[in-house]
């Protein structure tokens, strides 16, 4: 009996992490295989449409940036079921509203409600999975990204079946009712409560800016081709939906590689090749895009997926490995997450930008090949032999534990 009861927590633990997951996407991926009939009726330009993306990854940022004090404050229990109900509410919101400023509310709504729940995961999976944090992180970035893939390919066919683009937005509201009764039917076996004692101070550490600042510029590429993809292609007389089918066939890799790089890279504490084979598969990717974009565009869209997939997860999988503490793992997470997420708000703006600038999407798709290029350069100084000095306490404190 007391085996199944185990088995039983291992296996809610693991759905739970899932369900979680794959609501963190669709507020944004929904929004761009329906963008043109979206404009069409609220008259939003590039640049402005492009605030419908780039405002929920700013709230991720910021909210991020607060995990410490949120932790604090809700805990995981009510902070993680909170940030479900943020994300329904702004769900069921544009389900009802059609102004353009419903959806630049419910951006921010929704964008808070992820970013509460991105704050709290990892320290969460830190402690409820040890000896399996990459696999669980890859689970996790893969069902994350999953999610994602099935708004962009589902919501131009409920949009169209109901013959309007509030229920390809709003249907999202379905998966969230059903995450909230299953983390507060089922929760984590160990969850905290509001938690005290000294914190970690990320921020006044070189070695988290530098890796949030990777992990920003690592995925990027994510929040320009959730926001733009489809309407690349759209431009090109793709249909709403065959446009919307190339992100969700991007995701499709990124699935793949969120668990294979991760579950590859758990045999090894040196996470640097595996972070420059991703890194490389990108560039590659978007040099396609640049080049070739009508002659294989599901190959570049395959390799971009690939190394978003990968970079995701392996960049928050080095992020914790820099601390052995679940608790200052979280803090240093909820750093690296709030200001790369910041960093990553400015890629589907300035992308948006640079169409209206150019007439072309060809200018920003060069931009990102310069930031993962930098990027493919700067891995080399991530060994594990840094962690240890990197996060050492001038003054004996314990904020941040480092592997032995």
């Amino acid at each position: 009996m007391p085996l199944t009861k185990t088995r039983l927590r291992s296996l809610a633990s693991w759905a739970l992490i899932i369900a979680l997951g794959l609501n963190l996407r669709p507020i944004l991926s929904s929004i761009s295989p329906l963008l043109m009939q979206i404009r069409g009726d609220t008259g939003m330009s590039f640049q402005s449409s492009a605030w419908l993306t780039s405002l929920p990854v700013i709230c991720m940022g910021l909210v991020a940036l607060l995990g410490v004090r949120i932790e604090a404050r809700l805990g995981e229990r009510r902070g993680v079921a909170l940030g479900l109900l943020m994300i329904l509410g702004a769900c069921l919101w544009r389900l009802l509203g059609h102004q353009a400023e419903v959806l630049l509310i419910t951006a921010l709504l929704g964008g808070a409600g992820v970013a509460l729940i991105q704050a709290l995961v990892p320290a969460l999976i830190k402690r409820q999975f040890q000896g399996q944090v990459a696999l669980a992180l890859g689970v996790y970035s893969a069902s994350l990204m999953g999610g994602g893939g099935l708004a962009a390919l589902l919501s131009p066919v409920v949009a169209g079946h109901f013959s309007q683009w509030q229920a390809g937005l709003g249907v999202w509201l379905l998966p969230a009712l059903a995450a909230l009764l299953m983390w507060w039917l089922l929760p984590f076996a160990g969850l905290t409560a509001r938690t005290h004692g000294a914190s970690a101070q990320p921020w006044r550490n070189r070695r988290a800016w530098l890796l949030a600042l990777y992990f920003g510029l690592v995925n990027c590429g994510y929040m320009s081709m959730v926001a733009w993809l489809p309407a690349y292609y759209l431009q090109m007389d793709w249909s709403a939906t065959q446009s919307g089918s190339l992100l969700a066939f991007m995701t499709v890799f990124q699935v793949l590689a969120a668990l294979v790089m991760p579950a590859l890279a758990q045999r090894s504490r040196d996470r640097r090749p595996f972070l420059a084979l991703s890194l490389a598969a990108q560039a590659f990717g978007f040099f396609g895009l640049v080049m070739w974009p009508l002659e294989s565009p599901h190959i570049w869209v395959a390799l971009i997926g690939f190394g978003l997939g990968a970079c995701f997860a392996l960049s928050l999988i080095l992020t914790l490995d820099h601390c052995r503490e679940p608790r200052a793992a979280g803090q240093l997470a909820a750093f690296v997450q709030g200001v790369g997420f910041l960093i990553n708000a400015v890629s589907p703006w300035l992308t948006g930008w640079l169409r209206e600038l150019t007439g072309s999407f060809v200018s920003a798709w060069w931009v990102l090949i310069v930031g993962v290029v930098a990027m493919l350069l700067l891995t080399r100084i991530f060994s594990p032999a840094s962690y240890r000095e990197s996060f050492a306490e001038p003054h004996g404190s314990p904020a941040l534990s480092t592997h032995p």
